[in-house]
């Protein structure tokens, strides 16, 4: 296939809504990146917004930090950000972005540092307003500061959609917003970037790939370009991501993960997730240390089970790679359910609700939050069969 003949070494341009640059050694190309957002945006005075090391340990500041230096912009570095952001860690970046007058965003990380910059984006125009008044929608919002994304894992897509997502902490919401003007500029993809993942993090990050193009493609809303996506999203992962976790250092396997991501990340920019995300959303909402990959694993094979039916010819299609006996028939689901679960294992993700601390006395909590979050009628709404609360019980239940 072309990760055979593709010279991983040498950054390539995507574009699209956003301009992804591609390749081993990609975050070398920071300065002519910012040099291009100079010649489109004023882009001088920037907050960079990212997590508590990661953006050290993975070499990526170092990159940026002297690429900044050399084009002389003035900045300031917000390092706060937790894997599932909050609504107060976001204001308190706003407020430093309004020190120095900021007049554009970078963030580096995995999508939690990239949907917290995007966010920031929009709240620095309108300071009169806070984060969790955006998200109640008390307000619309019709800009933001450009955004460079520079991304250093391979799960989320954020660098090259319009979505971003918040946890709301004094009510227990974790909300997705979309907007046309979140789109990052550009993106860095550097698979260099991650070889300093755990295998615990490569698996996760991987999984919730995994997940956007299960729902997108079985979406309400899907289309052909989101099938083709999500059938080389499922190749690529299934070849590489025990490569990758064999092997941490292994660039072919992150970078073909690193693809895997930015595509998945746009299949559900072309269509919407669905159930799968509805779901986990509350659990790492009440549980803040949850990381988003392994809610969704611990939910996906019970969602397939219960969709299956419903999309047997397509789910049978796409997931061929990690499950090869599926014929495409109705009667199915159960296998299709157990040959998910069966390839999970496989990566080291065994577990269950249960064995994350959540038992039956949570369910009613987490049904609630599925009906009361912001932003999930949607979700629920495109979801491939009907939505019940019955239905919704039933998931949480099989998956303790």
């Amino acid at each position: 296939m072309w990760e055979n003949t593709i010279p991983m070494d040498k950054a390539r341009e995507l574009r699209g809504k956003t301009s992804v640059i591609l390749g081993n050694g990609a975050i070398e190309r920071t300065f002519d990146v910012l040099e291009e957002m100079r010649k489109e945006h004023d882009f001088s005075k920037i907050i960079v917004v990212t997590g508590k090391s990661a953006y050290k340990k993975t070499g990526a500041w170092d990159q940026v930090e002297k690429a900044l230096k050399k084009h002389h912009t003035q900045y300031v570095l917000f390092d706060k950000i937790s894997p599932n952001p909050t609504n107060d860690e976001v204001d308190e970046a706003v407020k430093l972005a309004l020190d120095i007058g900021a007049n554009g965003v970078i963030g580096i990380g995995g999508g939690s540092p990239i949907d917290a910059a995007k966010i920031v984006a929009i709240m620095t125009i309108y300071p009169q307003y806070s984060t969790s008044e955006l998200f109640d929608s008390l307000f619309e919002p019709k800009k933001a500061l450009p955004i460079l994304a520079i991304n250093t894992t391979h799960g989320t897509g954020s660098e090259t959609n319009r979505f971003a997502v918040l946890s709301i902490t004094n009510r227990n919401f974790k909300i997705g917003i979309g907007y046309e003007f979140i789109y990052p500029k550009y993106a860095i993809d550097d698979p260099k970037l991650m070889v300093s993942l755990s295998k615990e993090q490569s698996a996760y990050t991987s999984i919730d790939a995994v997940n956007h193009v299960v729902e997108a493609c079985t979406s309400f809303l899907t289309n052909p370009l989101v099938f083709l996506m999500a059938k080389e999203v499922i190749r690529l992962v299934a070849t590489y991501l025990p490569q990758a976790l064999e092997d941490g250092k292994n660039l072919k396997a992150r970078y073909c993960l690193t693809y895997a991501a930015i595509i998945a990340g746009m299949s559900f920019d072309n269509s919407t997730l669905h159930l799968t995300h509805a779901l986990e959303h509350p659990m790492s909402a009440i549980n803040a240390e949850l990381p988003h990959g392994l809610g969704l694993a611990v939910l996906l094979p019970t969602v397939i089970r219960k969709t299956y039916g419903k999309k047997a010819e397509i789910l049978s299609e796409v997931l061929a790679p990690i499950i090869p006996e599926l014929k495409g028939v109705p009667n199915e689901a159960e296998r299709a359910s157990k040959g998910m679960k069966k390839w999970l294992v496989s990566l080291g993700v065994d577990c269950t609700l249960a064995t994350l601390g959540i038992g039956e006395e949570n369910i009613d909590q987490l049904v609630d939050l599925v009906y009361k979050t912001p932003g999930n009628p949607l979700l629920l709404y495109c979801s491939p069969i009907p939505v019940t609360k019955a239905l919704i019980e039933s998931i949480y239940r099989e998956s303790l």
